[in-house]
């Protein structure tokens, strides 16, 4: 991280010339940044005065190559996007394209798409919180988060063959149904799990020193939560009691019991309790929908047209292979309204909507997203000015910032 002089730089309060100013680079490969990000930091002494985020290190080009790619195709990129929780990116894509075409998927695949949804939430937040006690010196609490992350690859790779790229849904259902043995690995998972969360908050939650470098630091108000278009963990800590599988509920949300998790205090500690207490929520959702998994198929009926067929049927009969022929042609696939649709689903950082205009092609004329991190990063320099140079690593590691989500 070198330190160079800063040109002469006008006060925000006095507006008066400030010499003494220095200027740090954070980033963009400094290990407490989890990834490619660069904060420009603007510091009086080790107080910091301003910050600049400085984002493009990490450009794949993700809304470009949805005008290339079809709607299958496409969630392979999804997955690369928050790559910490593949598989909420790849729902809410295919959400949004169903809506699009007018599709209304099985009872069993919506409770599946909403078991790996709450798995990714686990699994996001498990990172987050590992990476926050890591950033402020508790190693053993980011080995405690690991563990358990490892279980649900372990469940992922049985649903689907890929424990991290999962690329497991598609347009009117889903690559796989569950297995009897995944569905007993959630079920044994579900009953792991509480003991390392327990751990977790003993080690960390009742930190003198974690909440000595936690607790009033990056304070975030509701008005200015709301005024700065926040979601999830982060607007909820802030007492913005917003949830959209409750407030706009998809996939069947209104059939499971769960509490929206809040706080008041807006601070870096009050972002780690409550995504402690939504993973809590989290497993009572899987509970929920594995107990009641209902039976049936997980794609949609073969009137509809989207579904391509399995592999046996493809290399053995001569149907399938018209039919999957048919389909992956940019001639001859599954029609397409020349239509508009936004759909945003609850991801484990906050509301994660796509917006996707379709041509009547198999490709999205327009495939915008709409990623929680993009909005959150813009809150770091409102949050760390006044703050010192060591509050940095805790500020962002609460906002929890997925570099591929920002870069397009």
């Amino acid at each position: 991280m070198p330190l160079t002089a800063a040109m002469p730089t006008a006060d925000l309060a006095h507006d008066e010339p400030r010499p003494y100013l220095w200027t740090m680079n954070f980033g963009p490969q400094h290990p407490a940044t989890h990834t490619t990000i660069r904060l420009v930091l603007k510091l009086d002494g080790e107080r910091v005065v301003d910050a600049m985020p400085d984002i493009g290190y990490l450009h794949s080009g993700f809304e470009k190559l949805g005008e290339h790619l079809d709607y299958n195709q496409y969630v392979t990129v999804t997955d690369r996007m928050n790559y910490v929780s593949p598989m909420a990116n790849n729902v809410a894509w295919h959400l949004a394209v169903e809506k699009l075409l007018g599709i209304e998927v099985p009872p069993r695949c919506r409770y599946l798409r909403v078991i790996v949804c709450e798995l990714s939430r686990i699994t996001d937040h498990l990172l987050c919180l590992g990476a926050m006690g890591l950033d402020t010196g508790a190693f053993t609490h980011f080995i405690y988060a690991f563990n358990p992350r490892e279980w649900i690859c372990d469940v992922f790779e049985a649903l689907c063959g890929a424990r991290f790229t999962n690329s497991y849904t598609r347009v009117g259902g889903l690559m796989y149904d569950a297995t009897p043995k995944a569905v007993a690995m959630i079920r044994d998972f579900l009953g792991r799990i509480p003991k390392p969360l327990a751990d977790m908050d003993r080690l960390l939650g009742r930190n003198r020193i974690f909440r000595d470098r936690t607790e009033g630091v990056g304070v975030l108000t509701r008005e200015e939560a709301i005024r700065r278009s926040c979601s999830g963990p982060v607007a909820r800590a802030s007492g913005v009691t917003r949830d959209l599988r409750r407030d706009d509920p998809y996939l069947g949300y209104e059939d499971f019991d769960f509490d929206v998790c809040c706080a008041t205090a807006g601070d870096c500690f009050a972002r780690y309790m409550v995504r402690m207490a939504e993973m809590r929520e989290s497993i009572k959702i899987i509970r929920q929908a594995v107990e009641n998994l209902p039976a049936g198929p997980v794609n949609v009926g073969d009137d509809a047209r989207v579904i391509l067929p399995k592999k046996e049927a493809v290399f053995r009969t001569i149907e399938g292979l018209i039919t999957h022929f048919e389909l992956v042609m940019g001639n001859r696939g599954f029609e397409v309204p020349c239509e508009e649709v936004y759909c945003a689903t609850e991801a484990p950082n906050g509301e994660l909507g796509f917006y996707v205009v379709g041509d009547g092609t198999s490709r999205a004329y327009r495939a915008r997203c709409r990623p929680p991190s993009f909005i959150h990063l813009a809150l770091f320099p409102h949050l760390i000015r006044g703050h010192m140079l060591s509050d940095v690593v805790a500020v962002l590691g609460s906002l929890n910032v997925i570099a591929a989500e920002l870069d397009r």
